[in-house]
């Protein structure tokens, strides 16, 4: 099994550093891949991403939750939405997302859409692999 990062990543990267096999991935290109990505066959679930996460993004796969109620103020980034947002990573290098909505206190949103796109990233995705 693996962990999942979810549409609530804003790719602050401070996974990536902290990773023992080296198997999370920033999307690319950004506009059609814009979250951070688990490689599955590289991952060893030690969930030392996960703390490291500010923005609570990221699960086990079997813990996805279908029913995400928001705080309120948090974004999620998919493909198929069109807000911005801007801010900064875990070194303070720009983010520029064009595929944001702002959630609202209360909404519920299902993040298990998130786990094909996981899979997808490294089964169907532009050629970019934990290999590269």
């Amino acid at each position: 099994m693996t962990h999942i990062i979810t549409s609530l990543c804003l790719r602050d990267s401070g996974c990536v550093e902290v990773c023992p096999v080296e198997c999370i991935m920033p999307g690319k290109p950004v506009e059609e891949w814009p979250m951070f990505y688990i490689d599955p066959d590289t991952c060893i679930d030690c969930g030392a991403c996960v703390p490291e996460c500010p923005y609570a993004a990221i699960f086990p796969e079997d813990e996805v939750p279908a029913a995400y109620t928001a705080k309120g103020g948090e974004f999620i980034s998919r493909i198929d939405l069109v807000g911005d947002y801007e801010g900064t990573n875990h070194h303070g290098d720009k983010v520029v997302l064009k595929t944001v909505k702002k959630l609202a206190a209360g909404e519920v949103v299902d993040l298990t859409k998130d786990t094909p796109a996981n899979y997808d990233y490294f089964s169907k995705g532009p050629g970019y692999s934990a290999k590269d």
